[in-house]
């Protein structure tokens, strides 16, 4: 768990500091994850619209991401929204069912911090500025 908390500030600390996004939502776990996708509980008063992309760890407690992705892309509302695995793990069945339950991308974390760092930074850059999705192109 506490991996996972640096990780999350590193990921806000490189967003922020590259101005990739203007809000980012952290879930703590994947039942989390998915009130916030469905404007449930704490979230139920969050603004319509769906997140430009969403970056999913497998390893979440609760629901873990696999889980959430198969929902997501079983919804009519959510399946649209591009999915990128950002996890530790390099077994082969986790990234052979990723893909096949519809995720982007799939990307391991490299361990060193700078590397980390350099990856968030490419992954910012690429869905903020260089993919295109449905939801820029209604704007």
């Amino acid at each position: 768990m506490e991996d996972n908390v640096r990780d999350v500030e590193l990921i806000l600390a490189e967003l922020a500091k590259n101005k990739f996004a203007n809000e980012v939502v952290v879930a703590r776990h994947g039942g989390e994850a998915l009130d916030y996708l469905y404007r449930r509980g704490a979230f139920r008063t969050r603004p319509t619209g769906n997140p430009f992309v969403v970056f999913l760890d497998l390893k979440m407690p609760l629901i873990d991401g696999l889980e959430v992705l198969r929902q997501m892309k079983s919804d009519e509302d959510l399946r649209m929204i591009p999915i990128v695995i950002l996890t530790a793990s390099r077994e082969e069945a986790n990234l052979a069912q990723s893909y096949q339950l519809g995720a982007n991308s799939y990307v391991v974390k490299p361990v060193d911090g700078q590397k980390f760092a350099e990856a968030i930074r490419q992954l910012g850059m690429f869905w903020a500025a260089v993919n295109e999705s449905p939801q820029q192109r209604a704007k």
